[in-house]
């Protein structure tokens, strides 16, 4: 889920990461491993690099299309956010933070929301990498050298014939630029890691988010 769009700036001026559109109020009453479901959000790097010149993520050769941004404990209405005071570890850092695109990332990601998990930070981040490796990214959406038009239901139904096992709602769209552009997208799975559809209010947001006839997958660079 997402801070407010001026606590995202004020992130992303630090980290020099990706960027989150604007979401659902958190809960900051938090606890380790109470929530729902995990929601993995992999940002579309060419669109946060239209906008922003991060040498990590940016940089003329990178060609990134899907990003890793976190893995995030998510109730059903709102989530949870900063649940304990556990530090990761530096080794543990050097391991698990070439998974992101910019180095500064894990440092944000594991205090705000994997300390939500109720997992070690070595779990959390092996079930981020199992997670992440396992989703399939359909063949015209990887590396695209020139920009992709697609509707949303051509978008999900992409994703559904990449991944068999792939839930109704279990890969959702979000857009920027008043749903010209594609964001970022959230696939949703229960704390076993099992396919699970989204909650329904984060299917109306991507559909709200994404809401123009199509829209655009920015090429890489």
């Amino acid at each position: 889920m997402k801070p407010s769009r001026q606590i995202a700036i004020g992130i992303l001026l630090l980290l020099g990461g990706v960027a989150q559109a604007k979401g659902p109020k958190t809960n900051a009453e938090g606890q380790p491993g109470v929530f729902d479901y995990y929601a993995l959000a992999l940002s579309w790097a060419p669109n946060f690099c239209a906008s922003h010149t991060d040498p990590h993520e940016c940089a003329t050769g990178r060609q990134y299309g899907f990003v890793l941004h976190g893995l995030w404990p998510q109730y059903l209405k709102g989530y949870p956010q900063s649940c304990s005071t556990q530090k990761i570890t530096p080794e543990l850092t050097a391991r698990y933070g070439p998974m992101f695109p910019s180095p500064g990332l894990i440092r944000h990601e594991w205090p705000k929301h994997g300390t939500c998990s109720g997992l070690q930070p070595a779990d959390y981040f092996e079930l981020t990498s199992r997670l992440k490796k396992g989703l399939a990214i359909p063949a015209a959406y990887l590396r695209p050298t020139s920009p992709v038009r697609v509707t949303n239901g051509e978008f999900m139904q992409a994703f559904k014939a990449a991944n068999s096992s792939l839930a109704e709602n279990g890969v959702l769209p979000f857009c920027s630029g008043a749903g010209r552009f594609l964001q970022e997208i959230h696939a949703c799975y229960d704390k076993a890691g099992t396919s699970m559809s989204c909650s329904p209010g984060e299917v109306k947001r991507s559909r709200t988010s994404c809401g123009q006839e199509s829209f655009l997958l920015q090429n890489v660079r």
